[in-house]
């Protein structure tokens, strides 16, 4: 290539807003705008002049042989899966029911993050700036002017041999007020089968885009053909130039290098979260990383609960539980990410944007998410999981569950996989299924609701294994907007940050590594929800399920058992008198969580506090605000600190 061809590329990417405008498409032709490339599925026709003119633009840029115009139905999926068996990316799951496992490249196995960026202009509009000395942790930021230059060396020509995919997808319910459309494109075919999955893809979501505003999505796996090395496993990315840009002044996404689910599905946490709680704060709406779930009680008087929790903390199989009380019944309408906006009546009403559910694999078992089990075995996409020679699937939490003389061949291809205390894990620690979510047996019958549901309760909580109650209440909206900023949870990963050891980090709002802009903005927006006339605010609470006794042995069982919790959080949205004030918020009052039938459980060692634990608590609250927020911190965030620590010394 020039150099008079490379300048021209990279001028491509000086500004997003021009990114898009540099060349249009003719809209009175029909044909794709460079010769040699051929439309192999759906009509330039049916897309509107402004998807036209992105897909036309990326063409001209990323030069792939074919463009793909997706209508997600089930014979164009049958298509994909078969092409993607043929390059030998997928392999069929003999055992069960239209399943398929794909082994990917060992170095491509996860979410990148220190190669995610939110570029803007100005850094201030991305993370708070940090106290003189300290190193961020809020945010990745790039500015647009480089963001664009790095792109610029990724990105021309680099779908050459490939099939362009164009992916219209909803997220939330096709025609719900609450949902936004996005048009991912992508060379990729199984990112085309996985969005299928995980979205509402396909006509239905570009006939109800019409000529409207939609999110841009540009993914490429960063591999023309021919390759200058073989895949590994067949699986194309190219590890060392992954970068995902977000822009969100103008709704773009732009992912390069990577096939993972959490850096190509660009409808997840990219779009539904990062890009989503931009435009969030900007129509006066959230976006957040939360379940949600409806309970029934015995009465049949229905709630639903939003709850935010960190990983590792049990946020699937609370939206999946199977209650231990006799006669509550929960239903799922997610497991990951909420859209809230309050309705003309001053309800806070959510939906779930996906359509389906991307979980880990290891550690789900009948005993830990029976119904996750149940929902999994059919039409799913499994990820780096290990594979039985009997055409199944194997991870660590099913031990046991095998058939005598079963072999297992692990996520690496480790013929004759065996457990020890040596050996490898069988399956990647951040293996994935995929599935659709209408398989859940117990999906809530309002799940695809285009008003959403009313929400009632919001659960803050994390992996605390000292000093946290099982189960309190905040004392208004301001406090409870300072629970979800103050979330901290420990971790197990043997980062850099952690050395290996067991530590407890900060993760507010469980949103750490999806906000879209800068934290303190993120607190100051929650706030001012929170003074809108007219408005019915849910109740706030924290909850922990993971506190540990002098034995070192959790003091409650958890799982099913959590029903007992949501029981005491349920009566008390109904402002029923079963709450005590504590410095740190309404505890339940002694006997009104029902722990009958428990054996084993010393429930007044769960809702304890101690007074030296909580001063601890809040000088290491404060130091990460004053640190890491620093000047960003809204006033009321401050002042909710200084009055616990004055709660915690008086008593």
């Amino acid at each position: 290539m020039s150099l008079r061809c490379q300048l021209n590329y990279v001028s491509l990417f000086k500004k997003p807003v021009i990114f898009y405008k540099h060349w249009r498409w003719n809209r009175s032709t029909t044909h794709v705008p460079r010769r040699g490339i051929t439309l192999v599925k759906g009509s330039l026709d049916q897309l509107s002049p402004n998807v036209r003119s992105f897909v036309g633009d990326k063409i001209k840029l990323c030069q792939p042989d074919k463009v793909y115009i997706c209508d997600g139905s089930a014979v164009e999926n049958k298509q994909i899966l078969t092409l993607l068996q043929n390059e030998g990316v997928v392999t069929p799951l003999e055992k069960y029911d239209n399943c398929w496992l794909t082994r990917t490249d060992p170095k491509d196995v996860a979410r990148v993050e220190n190669q995610t960026f939110i570029c803007t202009d100005n850094e201030s509009e991305v993370r708070p700036t940090p106290s003189p000395g300290v190193k961020g942790k809020l945010n990745n930021w790039m500015s647009i002017e480089k963001a664009n230059v790095e792109n610029g060396k990724r990105f021309p020509g680099c779908m050459k041999g490939r099939t362009m995919y164009v992916v219209p997808y909803s997220m939330g319910p096709i025609g719900s007020p609450l949902s936004k459309t996005g048009i991912q494109l992508t060379d990729s075919p199984y990112v085309v089968a996985s969005m299928r999955i995980m979205t509402r893809m396909g006509q239905s979501a570009l006939a109800s885009l019409g000529d409207g505003e939609f999110v841009r999505c540009l993914h490429s796996v960063g591999r023309p053909l021919p390759m200058t090395t073989p895949a590994v496993n067949n699986w194309p990315c190219n590890t060392e130039k992954v970068l995902i840009t977000h822009f969100p002044p103008t709704r773009e996404i732009i992912s390069f290098g990577s096939g993972y689910g959490g850096n190509s599905l660009l409808g997840k946490k990219c779009f539904a979260l990062r890009i989503a709680s931009c435009i969030a704060r900007d129509e006066g709406w959230l976006a957040e990383h939360m379940l949600i779930l409806g309970i029934t009680n015995p009465k049949g008087e229905k709630k639903y609960i939003a709850a935010a929790f960190p990983s590792a903390c049990g946020k699937t199989n609370l939206a999946m539980m199977t209650p231990s009380l006799p006669g509550w019944r929960v239903e799922c309408v997610g497991d990951d990410i909420a859209w809230m906006k309050f309705d003309s009546k001053g309800i806070l009403r959510a939906i779930n944007p996906e359509a389906g559910f991307f979980g880990v694999a290891p550690g789900t078992s009948e005993s830990t998410n029976p119904i996750a089990m149940d929902t999994i075995f059919r039409n799913t996409l499994f990820t780096n999981v290990a594979e039985t020679d009997e055409g199944g699937v194997f991870w660590e939490g099913l031990e046991g569950t095998l058939g005598p003389g079963v072999g297992i061949t692990s996520w690496l291809g480790e013929a004759g996989w065996e457990p020890g205390p040596d050996a490898s894990s069988a399956a990647h620690p951040n293996s994935r299924f995929c599935t659709p979510a209408a398989q859940c047996p117990i999906m809530d019958p309002r799940w695809q609701d285009p008003e959403g549901v009313p929400i009632e309760a919001i659960l803050f909580g994390g992996r605390r294994p000292a000093g946290v109650p099982l189960v309190y209440e905040s004392l208004d909206w301001n406090h409870g907007v300072f629970l979800g900023a103050a979330i901290r949870s420990e971790t197990t990963s043997a980062s850099q940050e952690s050395m290996g050891m067991k530590v407890v980090v900060h993760d507010p709002f469980a949103m750490r590594p999806f906000f879209g802009y800068n934290l303190g903005h993120y607190l100051q927006h929650w706030l001012s929800l929170g003074a809108r006339p007219g408005v019915q605010l849910p109740k706030v609470f924290h909850v922990n399920w993971f506190r540990k006794g002098s034995d070192g042995k959790f003091i409650w069982p958890g799982f099913g058992e959590n029903a007992r919790v949501l029981e005491w959080i349920f009566r008390r949205t109904n402002n029923e008198a079963i709450a005590r004030s504590s410095p740190i918020g309404y505890l339940p009052t002694e006997g009104s969580i029902d722990v009958s039938g428990l054996r084993n459980v010393d429930i007044d060692a769960a809702l304890s506090i101690d007074r030296e634990f909580w001063l601890n608590e809040v000088a290491d609250i404060r130091k990460y605000f004053d640190e890491q927020i620093n000047k960003d911190l809204p006033k009321a965030i401050g002042d909710e600190l200084d009055k616990l620590e004055k709660r915690v010394n008086e008593n």
